[in-house]
């Protein structure tokens, strides 16, 4: 006889950002809820991506800071860097993390099972290839598998030339060379956090710009700050192989031209892991690169079925998993869902100095068929970011245009500057609110603060600014 499946209201497929939001989630509203994660809870994110990455990034933040610290009359003496003390600090804020989520998952008594877990028909998925085999159903599954870094041919990763995100949070030393293959935001994190950390870095991209998406009047501000700290970046420009030799490697670049370096990080992107979900005999549809289709509502072709994170073609984003999550799980549970706004999402890039975004870029506005108005303020006349000495970047908002010439609805909010990552929400939420100029301009800003650049910045476009 073939044994009863278990039964659970709900089957979450991976236990990332995506599949544990949705576990949690639905356990808090009272579902009985299964979790299969093939690794450890917290997904790709905690462990080999925004945390271990930002805690990088924060060592480079202190190291540069340090070095910096005789211009405030601060004598600190010549700064050195214990990279093992930098690793096993950013396993600590990993470790930390980790055990707090699981439990929480315990104590929502969400049931975890170890293994990669399989979708068939009438919602049986089977789990196998890890610590338990196991056969279980769910009235409704949400598939979260993830995803995983992408590679490019002639360049195969060896864990100590050619390396992933992955390979470099398990790194015990910096090369002192290194080329980033890729200038998005990945790879722009990776190149600022080296370079601040005693690297000489050399980003290569295909692309006529770093950071494609933000803003053209950002991408500069990026690119002198880089150029000033040393990191030399090249657009428009294809890597052909390499050749590894004793110490490290030469890569050959399309124009003919080589750069030798110790190592290489590929940083091109991540690819969805759909191909280890099984699906055969469901309504699950795959797309030719590998995304699970769905509409709006995160719902595949089988009913009760859904799909969220990085396994479906919306932003690769943490947050936007959290919310994606939630909306499946608000129709599980029978409430009125809002599908999320993948236009108008927060996008937040942590190099130096850092990238925050939310809504259209003045560029694509305009594409849109807006007819827009733009204001721009610098950090030189902020006297927060004076005092702090983090003047480089720029607050740009993109409102539509009013036929009196000033804003009307804000568009879109683009940032480049100290702790802008911080500092998005109220654009963010100006965006989507749909509020207007004249609404946020009635609001105060603190001051002395960082935010009293949004504020001046919106205020201008009433077309009666007081500091610019």
């Amino acid at each position: 006889m073939v044994p009863t499946a278990e039964h659970f209201d709900v089957v979450v497929i991976g236990g990332g950002p995506g599949g544990y939001a949705a576990a949690l989630y639905g356990a808090a509203a009272g579902l009985r809820v299964a979790m299969i994660e093939k690794d450890k809870v917290g997904g790709t994110c905690l462990h080999r991506g925004c945390i271990p990455a930002k805690e990088l990034l924060e060592t480079a933040s202190v190291f540069r800071s340090v070095g910096d610290a005789e211009r405030f009359g601060v004598k600190a003496g010549g700064a050195e860097l214990d990279f093992g003390v930098t690793m096993a600090r950013k396993q600590q804020v990993v470790d930390q993390l980790h055990k707090g989520l699981s439990g929480l998952v315990k104590s929502r008594k969400i049931t975890v099972f170890a293994g990669t877990g399989t979708l068939g028909p009438d919602h049986a998925v089977t789990v196998s290839g890890g610590d338990e085999t196991a056969e279980i159903t769910g009235d409704h599954v949400v598939l979260a598998a993830g995803s995983v870094a992408r590679t490019i041919g002639g360049f195969e990763v060896d864990g100590s030339i050619v390396l992933t995100s992955d390979e470099v949070f398990e790194l015990s030393e910096l090369p002192k060379r290194v080329a980033v293959i890729g200038g998005g935001a990945i790879g722009c994190e990776f190149a600022s956090m080296m370079a601040d950390l005693g690297c000489e870095v050399t980003v290569l991209e295909a692309l006529p710009q770093i950071l494609p998406g933000v803003d053209a009047d950002v991408v500069p501000v990026v690119r002198k700050a880089f150029k000033d700290r040393g990191i030399t970046v090249r657009t428009g420009v294809q890597v052909t192989g390499h050749d590894p030799h004793q110490g490290g490697t030469t890569v050959r670049l399309g124009d003919g031209e080589t750069l030798d370096v110790e190592a290489v990080v590929v940083s091109v992107g991540r690819r969805p892991l759909s191909e280890s979900l099984g699906l055969d005999g469901t309504g699950v549809k795959v797309d030719e690169r590998g995304f699970v289709v769905v509409d709006e509502y995160c719902r595949t072709g089988e009913d009760g079925v859904f799909a969220v994170g990085d396994l479906i073609a919306t932003p690769g984003l943490a947050h936007v998993a959290f919310a994606e999550a939630i909306v499946a799980v608000k129709q599980i549970l029978g409430e009125t869902a809002v599908p999320v706004d993948h236009a108008k999402v927060a996008w937040c890039i942590y190099c130096h100095p850092e990238v925050a975004f939310a809504g259209y870029s003045e560029a694509a506005a305009k594409e849109a068929g807006y007819e827009v108005v733009t204001s721009k303020h610098r950090w030189a006349g902020n006297s927060r970011a004076l005092i702090i000495g983090e003047t480089d970047g720029i607050v740009k908002v993109i409102a539509e245009k009013r036929p009196d010439g000033t804003g009307g609805r804000v568009l879109g909010v683009h940032m480049a500057g100290p702790w802008v990552t911080e500092q998005l929400g109220q654009g963010y939420l100006a965006v989507n609110w749909e509020a207007t100029v004249a609404e946020i301009a009635h609001f105060i800003q603190p001051h002395p603060s960082l935010s009293e650049n949004f504020g001046e910045t919106v205020l201008t476009l009433t077309g009666r600014g007081l500091h610019g």
